[in-house]
């Protein structure tokens, strides 16, 4: 398996970060893409790898050394991808405005890498997908996937590949079930978000990447797919699309 999605960096690891990582070997995770992290980081555990961006959150804190920083980081071999980038209009920790500022400036930076990009949006569908359809022509992930299948067919239409994580086992997230079963087996990929959105019967506690065959499970229950071949299509997936193979 390959979580797509974790931030192992966090401080909620700071007391059993090995711990949890192996665990995560144990369970069958070959890969972590950890988002954002330092590359002095990625180069503690051969199983890590990383990207580099800022997320909509922090959108404000961004300053003239941000992109060419990026394209520092970039240049290392365990950085494959731009993210988290995006959207955010729930909590609005930076303004809407600066958001879709950074934003582009991260899909600039990313076309001329020739990276896939990580989105992250919430509560922003129509503003994130309207400036992707009109400013991005490469590959890319739609992270922690929330939306229904009307959602799902829109960004798959753009290319994305698209990410579930923990939401997809919780009993109400309907949408987000459907959206699960209409994915093209070749454009599904899987995530935990880790240390946040733990999968049931995990759910409020904190996340980590073992638990990503926790979503492997639910999601071959609802396709009616052997898990076993949809975590090798998901691994394969994720390979071809940061060129691994």
């Amino acid at each position: 398996m390959i979580d797509s999605h974790c931030h192992l960096d966090d401080a909620a690891f700071d007391a059993d970060r090995d711990a949890v990582i192996a665990r995560a070997i144990d369970a069958g995770v070959e890969t972590m893409l950890t988002i954002d992290a330092p590359v002095s980081f990625l180069e503690t555990h051969s199983a890590l790898l990383g990207t580099a961006g800022v997320h909509p959150h922090e959108a404000s804190k961004a300053t003239p050394e941000t992109i060419p920083d990026l394209l520092e980081a970039a240049r290392h071999p365990k950085v494959v991808g731009i993210g988290e980038i995006g959207l955010d209009y729930h909590y609005e920790f930076s303004p809407r405005d600066v958001q879709r500022r950074v934003f582009l400036d991260h899909l600039e930076a990313a076309a001329n890498l020739k990276m896939p990009i990580i989105i992250h949006t919430r509560e922003a569908w129509d503003d994130t997908l309207a400036i992707l359809r009109e400013n991005w022509r490469g590959q890319g992930i739609m992270h922690c996937f929330s939306g229904g299948p009307a959602e799902a067919e829109m960004c798959l239409d753009l290319g994305f590949h698209l990410a579930f994580g923990g939401v997809v086992t919780f009993a109400k997230a309907t949408n987000v079930h459907e959206a699960a079963r209409v994915t093209p087996l070749d454009r599904l990929l899987l995530e935990t978000d880790a240390p946040y959105l733990a999968p049931a019967p995990h759910r409020g506690k904190r996340n980590e990447p073992a638990f990503v065959a926790r979503t492997a499970a639910r999601i071959g229950e609802l396709r009616s797919v052997a898990v076993d071949e949809l975590i090798r299509a998901t691994t394969q997936n994720f390979r071809r699309l940061f060129s691994l193979d």
